[in-house]
């Protein structure tokens, strides 16, 4: 399902506008997001893809900083762990590479993240604190938050999501 949020975030954008990572317009991207959002599983989601359109090999493009809010919006809701899983690689290479905008905007979202590294799997937990690293953020809450998060990967283990 694709929550109002990230229909009000897509709709935000004029995407034709931008250019894309596959060089053609980003018009296509609302597309991608709503295929990757709601596909049941990894076979739905053949073809369907941020990587080589929202960033390639960490570089970025002129759609990247407002897919950075779509992924953040859709983390924000109830999305299944197939399109989770998907959009937090795409934010960890984004946040690998990016410039400040991009940077700035998933920086942005950091207590949503560190609530899903928290209480997803052990791959969310590692992604997590992937991410977090390229920010490169510091301080004592950072590091409290990356040992909770490299604990959590390490133990391999998944938490029940609180109701």
């Amino acid at each position: 399902m694709v929550s109002d949020l990230v229909r009000a975030e897509l709709g935000r954008v004029d995407w034709a506008s931008l250019k894309c990572g596959c060089g053609d317009s980003a018009e296509h991207l609302p597309l991608m997001f709503e295929a990757l959002l709601t596909a049941a599983t990894p076979t739905e989601m053949i073809g369907y893809t941020l990587e080589g359109h929202v960033e390639v090999d960490t570089n970025i493009f002129a759609c990247t900083a407002p897919a950075v809010g779509v992924i953040m919006s859709a983390l924000a809701g109830e999305i299944s762990p197939l399109a989770r899983g998907v959009l937090l690689q795409t934010l960890e290479f984004v946040a690998s590479g990016a410039d400040d905008e991009c940077r700035a905007r998933v920086q942005e979202g950091l207590r949503t993240l560190l609530h899903l590294g928290l209480t997803g799997d052990a791959q969310d937990a590692e992604t997590v604190a992937d991410i977090c690293e390229y920010l490169e953020l510091a301080g004592e809450d950072t590091e409290f938050y990356m040992t909770l998060l490299r604990d959590r990967a390490a133990a391999k283990t998944k938490r029940r999501r609180a109701v």
